[in-house]
């Protein structure tokens, strides 16, 4: 499918923070020419020296953790992690006043959150769309 598209999945390990600049300079020496990010502790741990070596390589990069964005990464889009906890507090009041967990119903997210980096768009040469910019439930560096 991703091949289809012109996509092609390089998946690269990040251990420690000396890991980081080599990574990213490999991936620019290959062809990479955007990033994105899954979760995990140590990379979320490293967003803040991440960002900086994505940009010195022009490497857009996008991840479903709003909290990568204001560190320089171009955009998020994912559940809203508030909202999503607020719907978890009221299964668990269900459960605690006797509901079976099987009997509860399995919920979608219903609200969602994008975050736009302008600052990062700005740097990297890219202009988001206004509708894009327009439907933003947050900016960093407007």
């Amino acid at each position: 499918m991703l091949r289809k598209h012109g996509l092609s999945l390089w998946p690269v390990e990040i251990k420690a923070a000396d890991d980081v600049e080599p990574a990213f300079a490999k991936m620019v020496q290959d062809g990479v020419n955007g990033v994105t990010f899954s979760s995990g502790l140590l990379l979320f741990n490293l967003r803040a020296s991440i960002g900086p070596v994505l940009l010195s390589h022009k490497l857009p990069a996008v991840s479903h953790v709003a909290e990568w964005v204001p560190y320089g990464l171009l955009c998020s889009y994912r559940q809203d992690f508030p909202d999503f906890f607020r719907r978890v507090a009221g299964y668990v009041d269900k459960i605690l006043k006797g509901a079976k967990p099987a009997d509860l119903p399995v919920e979608q997210p219903t609200k969602f959150k994008l975050v736009l980096n302008l600052k990062t768009a700005n740097a990297l040469g890219i202009t988001f769309p206004q509708s894009l910019i327009l439907s933003a439930d947050e900016m960093i560096g407007a």
